[in-house]
C-alpha cells in the first residue's frame, strides 16, 4: 500500500491539518484502520490526534481517495462527532465479539 499526499492545509480556526491523499493497493480496498495506521506512519503524526474521515475507491482502479485530519490537541478534537471517533478508535476484535453476543441473545427470546 502506497500513500501520496494530494493536498495539505492548515486550519488555524479548528487547530488542525486537513489532508487529502490517494492510497494505491494491490487487491481489495484495505480497511480504514489499515490505511489510518499507514497514514499515521507516513505523516509521523500522533495516533490519538489523527482522524480518518473517508476513503472512496476510484472506479476501475486499485486506488482510493481519502480525507484525514490531524488535530493539535485532544481539546481541539472535541468537535468531531461521536460516530467518527468510534470508527477511528474502537478495536475491531471487541466490536465483533459484542455484536455476535447481542445477536445470539436477541435470537433466543
Amino acid at each position: 500500500m502506497k500513500i501520496k499526499i494530494l493536498s495539505e492545509r492548515e486550519n488555524p480556526l479548528l487547530d488542525r491539518r486537513e489532508i487529502k491523499f490517494r492510497v494505491r493497493y494491490e487487491e481489495a480496498t484495505p480497511p480504514i484502520k489499515a490505511v489510518r495506521s499507514k497514514l499515521i506512519a507516513f505523516l509521523s503524526s500522533d495516533e490519538k490526534l489523527t482522524i480518518m474521515n473517508q476513503i472512496k475507491p476510484e472506479f476501475g482502479k486499485t486506488s482510493a481517495l481519502g480525507y484525514a485530519k490531524v488535530y493539535k490537541d485532544e481539546k481541539a478534537m472535541e468537535i468531531e462527532p461521536a460516530h467518527r471517533i468510534k470508527k477511528n478508535f474502537e478495536k475491531l476484535g471487541s466490536e465483533k465479539g459484542e455484536s455476535e453476543d447481542k445477536s445470539i441473545s436477541g435470537g433466543e427470546k
